[in-house]
């Protein structure tokens, strides 16, 4: 799988969540916020489709207003629930500018399987490195994930390595 396919989504991820994802998308381009689909949704349009009850996106800074004491607010037109779903944002954090690339991709695409393992593994849960297994078992780009995590995070090359291990020693 070279590509993220968003149809993998569909009778796995419920119609309010797949709505939600439309509306907010459609609200952050109005906006003219550069974003990108991560989470649940972008491990499901990467080969390993599950459910998930939020939607997550990597969005530019020009989301977010920048107050002269420091504080960080969202803009008023930025959304973070519809319907009852859960709109979470997440920016890329200092020394990530590798990430900016991710978000020059037309908005609300799904987010690439490279940069989203990156993502997957720098996070603390768990369920992230499953997420990477899984996906890794769907049949994601190893290589290519591997290049870029060698070129922008080589300290997450072990991890991923790993997880190319455990999901082997699974498919048996």
């Amino acid at each position: 799988m070279t590509k993220p396919d968003p149809t993998l989504l569909v009778d796995v991820v419920a119609p309010k969540v797949l709505e939600a994802l439309k509306l907010a998308s459609e609200a952050l381009a109005l906006a003219n916020v550069r974003h990108v689909v991560v989470g649940g949704l972008a491990v499901g349009a990467n080969g390993y489709p599950r459910a998930t009850k939020a939607v997550d996106f990597l969005v530019g800074a020009e989301a977010f207003l920048h107050h002269a004491n420091g504080l960080v607010t969202m803009r008023p037109e930025v959304p973070f629930q519809v319907h009852g779903v859960a709109v979470d944002l997440l920016s890329p954090e200092a020394g990530e500018y590798f990430l900016e690339a991710t978000l020059a991709a037309p908005a609300g695409t799904m987010m690439e399987a490279a940069p989203l393992v990156y993502m997957k593994l720098k996070s603390p849960r768990r369920k992230d490195q499953v997420d990477v297994i899984e996906m890794i078992k769907g049949g994601i780009d190893t290589k290519g994930c591997r290049a870029y995590l060698a070129a922008h995070a080589p300290a997450f090359v072990a991890a991923f390595d790993e997880c190319v291990g455990l999901a082997e020693d699974e498919q048996g």
